[in-house]
């Protein structure tokens, strides 16, 4: 929540906003009590809610407000006040050492000082049990009083006395002040800043005192050189780089660096916890005795590294690639079945191909059922998305020929054929070799599950019911049917074991979430349907458990697989695995021996871009922005409408000179699907309510919104008439039997007809720029196809594309239509009205769309450039796999 200047909390009165960390915002406060300047950090309320997360922290932040050390910021109090829960900590006025590292790196003198100060303040914190486990620039300040260590917001207790964990950590007790500078943090079952983990953080395993001295070293590394220790383009290979290689020899970056000090930073940095400093209480003597010898003295040896490893082990590990760790704990897991150990590695992406999880032409990791195969969904250097199959006891990703465009894989239950979607038809494939082989139409697939007799359960579209139909092929048969009152969608089919039951998610996309929303437990038979719990994404089982999200946290709840009934509380599995909010899904996937693999990530920001009629990029318009659906370029070129995604979806106007965004729509539902007025001073648009879709308009400006047309079944606002008359929409579900219609803005406002679609469906129309045609898309001749009809006068109708498209616009002359075709290509088609109809020329390919996560574009003025997002896809998160995950469960 956001608070105002003057604002009290208690005896605390806020100032002025210091910024947000991740656990919160940050205030500027006066203690009107003992008259002094506080920050105040103010959690949110997700976690202010759960009494558990707050009796635990209460617990641990009085821990840490016994951390009183120079060199630490102090916790003053905890608070709470009318369901705000916050901290009162010291108010620091300085730069942290993130900030001071864009300038340049620091002389040896510098770094010595500094790194004697936060030495000190880590083994304060170490010897009262607290590890930090994020220690990074961002995470030291740079005050008057010398260096502070901030943020334990990741830190954990330590049951000093017995050496046993104190549990999972309450995430934050000390505020973070923002860092210019940040780094990505991963997610998921590691816990920290990626370019400052240690090796066994990133394996999953325990941090202890030594993690944070191997960050330590990292963080040193960084002042006397200005770059990281470890580097990379993405997570993932600044992860292998920490686990595979050693850092850049200071020496050869900085020659002024002292021999003695890069030896000590070299031994913060080693691999193997055993062969590093064993105290942040050795390593400030190690530095004191350097400062105070001239800098020049070799490390003095003050006490014995414990658990002296042997060499050649130690190089095997420097030597071992990300892909060989995979393979060591698969092999690991198949030689000994019966082990409780839990393993957690990450599976890299194939040679030159980028994993796809997230968007409708995705789909999640797919783990066979025995547990020995990974079929995914990854794309090479030609954007062609294929499926690909990797052996867990294997170190290399096979593609399936014959596979292009594949999303959605499953596994039939021997593990032996691939179930997936391709050209709008539902296919399987045989591991062992062979072609796909088509089953029935599937136009969208979304979801599908393997019984042991043979039936496949399917989704085939957006909005849809479960079908059935034999794996050998067939007519497929209606399994549920929706009640269009409550859902728009029945998908995510799973086969319980006794292949007579089976799970589904039931949603509607025109209204805000409610009580019909859910997890549903049904038969085939039909005598079973009903709800088993609220849920907005898929659940699988497993191992006595069904494994769901909640948010980004994966749980699993035992559960009665034939009586449809839980048994027991859910228990936390994993944090951060990726929700993939456009398809309701998560992204994870669990065999029936105890594995499971999943990948992290979240919403991505977009990036609006010019490009040329070659692919070459321009420009960027504007600052990256979150996620969006729809774009619409104003008539003049000077302005963009946005469907910014967020809770609800916003429209937003984007002014292309000065990159600036201003809100027109302000919810509380979704707001979407925007097409400007032909002089650009309304925008128009569609709103979710009770009863479907209702189009308004507003002021593009700002200013009070004008009903269109009421709500009745779902719409979507497609595109304005030149001369202002009338407004296409959609009419229909997305994906299956849709109609475009027009509403006449004058006289009785009664929408007409143009596009019949039955069981077929059409899409995006748009006005030519004189008014007389329109071209959309159709699935008519069984795939999507663009079409020119006319509009206003006598009828006719023409093919545009020969091979497949979607998404067309006109050129502002008329003179051209452009659409994407099925291989992903920006394509252009000559076009012009003659006295016999309409002539098209030949299609003529331009260069492949930018990104399939987000396939929206518009074309300048003149068709010469082009408005892409050029940084929407959702790419290259790791799969983490995991081994014996059951024995985290508490029995």
């Amino acid at each position: 929540m956001a608070l105002t200047s003057g604002t009290k909390l208690g005896p605390y009165e806020i100032q002025s906003s210091l910024g947000a960390g991740g656990m919160g915002e940050v205030y500027r406060a006066r203690d009107t009590r003992l008259e002094r300047e506080v920050a105040i950090k103010v959690l949110p309320s997700h976690l202010s809610e759960n009494p558990e997360f707050r009796a635990r922290f209460e617990r641990e932040a009085k821990a840490i407000s016994g951390l009183q050390h120079p060199n630490i910021c102090v916790l003053y109090d905890v608070g709470r006040q009318e369901g705000v829960d916050f901290l009162v900590m010291e108010y620091l006025e300085g730069e942290t050492l993130a900030m001071r590292l864009t300038r340049k790196a620091m002389t040896p003198g510098e770094t010595l000082r500094i790194g004697i100060e936060v030495a000190d303040a880590l083994d304060k914190a170490h010897r009262s049990g607290i590890v930090h486990r994020d220690l990074k620039p961002g995470n030291v300040m740079l005050s008057k009083g010398g260096a502070k260590l901030m943020d334990f917001g990741l830190a954990k207790l330590q049951a000093v006395a017995t050496g046993a964990p104190s549990g999972t950590p309450a995430f934050s007790a000390v505020a973070t002040l923002p860092s210019m500078a940040s780094p990505v943090t991963v997610a998921g079952t590691v816990v920290g800043t990626v370019q400052y983990m240690s090796p066994e953080q990133i394996q999953g395993k325990e941090a202890d005192a030594r993690s944070d001295i191997f960050g330590f070293g990292a963080m040193l590394y960084e002042m006397l050189t200005g770059q990281r220790a470890f580097q990379g383009k993405s997570q993932l290979s600044v992860a292998s780089s920490i686990l595979e290689k050693d850092p850049e020899p200071l020496s050869a970056i900085q020659p002024q660096t002292p021999p003695a000090l890069e030896q000590l930073i070299g031994t913060c940095l080693a691999k193997d916890p055993e062969e590093r400093w064993q105290t942040a209480h050795d390593v400030k003597l190690q530095l004191r005795a350097i400062e105070k010898s001239g800098s020049q003295a070799s490390p003095v040896a003050v006490t014995e590294k414990a658990g002296e490893k042997n060499r050649e082990r130690l190089a095997w590990a420097l030597a071992g690639i990300l892909a060989a760790l995979a393979l060591a704990v698969s092999a690991f897991y198949f030689s000994q079945p019966r082990t409780t150990q839990v393993v957690r590695s990450f599976i890299p992406e194939p040679a030159k191909a980028s994993y796809i999880f997230m968007g409708d032409e995705a789909g999640p990791p797919s783990l066979s059922p025995d547990g020995k195969m990974l079929a995914f969904v990854a794309a090479a250097a030609d954007g062609i998305a294929m499926l690909w199959v990797r052996p867990l006891d294997g170190l290399e990703a096979r593609p399936l020929p014959g596979t292009e465009h594949a999303w959605g894989p499953f596994w039939s239950p021997d593990s032996r054929f691939i179930g997936f979607a391709a050209d709008g038809k539902l296919k399987t494939i045989d591991t062992n070799g062979g072609r796909p082989v088509a089953v029935c139409e599937a136009g969208a697939l979304r979801g599908g599950s393997w019984g042991r007799d043979g039936t496949i359960i399917f989704s085939p579209g957006f909005r849809d019911s479960l079908y059935r139909v034999a794996a050998s092929g067939g007519t497929p048969t209606l399994l549920t049917r929706l009640d269009e009152q409550h859902h728009t969608s029945h998908r995510w089919p799973f086969f319980l074991p006794d292949g007579k039951h089976f799970l589904y998610l039931a949603i509607n996309h025109e209204m805000p979430r409610s009580e019909n929303d859910g997890l549903y437990f049904a038969s085939l038979n039909g005598k079973e349907n009903r709800l088993l719990m609220p849920l907005y994404a898929n659940a699988v089982y497993a191992s006595g458990n069904l494994l769901y999200l909640r948010e980004n946290q994966l749980v699993a709840q035992p559960f009665d697989p034939v009586k449809g009934v839980f048994k027991a509380e859910p228990q936390r599995v994993a944090d951060g695995v990726a929700d993939d909010m456009s398809t309701w899904r998560g992204v994870f996937s669990v065999s029936a021996n105890g594995i499971l693999a999943y990948a992290g990530g979240g919403r991505v920001e977009s990036q609006l871009a010019w490009f040329d009629r070659s692919g070459k990029q321009l420009s960027t318009v504007g600052e990256k922005v979150p996620g969006f659906n729809t774009m619409r370029l104003s008539h003049k070129g000077d302005r963009v409408a946005l469907s910014i995604e967020s809770s609800t979806n916003d429209i937003w106007i984007m002014d292309i000179s000065r990159g600036v965004r201003t809100r027109l729509t302000f919810g509380p539902v979704e707001n979407s699907f925007p097409a400007w007025s032909p002089d650009d001073q309304w925008v128009a648009y569609g709103t979710l309510a009770r009863n479907g879709t209702a189009i308004y308009r507003r002021p593009a400006g700002g200013g009070a919104e004008e009903l269109l047309l009421d709500a009745v079944g779902p719409r979507q606002t497609a595109d304005w008439s030149p001369d202002g008359k009338y407004l296409l929409f959609v009419k229909g579900p997305v994906g299956s039997h849709q109609e475009i219609w027009a509403l006449p803005l004058s006289g009785d406002r009664k929408p007409f007809q143009l596009v019949p679609s039955g069981a077929l469906y059409s899409d995006e129309p748009h006005f030519s720029p004189d008014g007389h045609w329109i071209v959309y898309e159709s699935n008519e001749s069984g795939r999507a196809e663009i079409y020119v009809m006319t509009f206003g006068g006598r009828s006719g109708k023409w093919q545009v594309s020969s091979n497949g498209g979607t998404t067309p616009r006109w050129r502002s002359d008329g003179k051209e239509i452009f659409y994407l075709s099925t291989e992903g290509f920006l394509t252009s088609v000559p076009v012009s009205p003659v006295p016999s109809g309409f002539q098209i020329g030949a299609p003529h390919q331009l260069f492949r769309q930018l990104s399939s996560a987000n396939s929206d574009y518009a074309p300048a003025i003149g068709g010469q450039r082009f408005l892409f997002n050029a940084a929407g896809e959702q790419h290259s998160e790791p799969i983490t796999l995991v081994t014996n995950w059951t024995a985290d469960i508490k029995k």
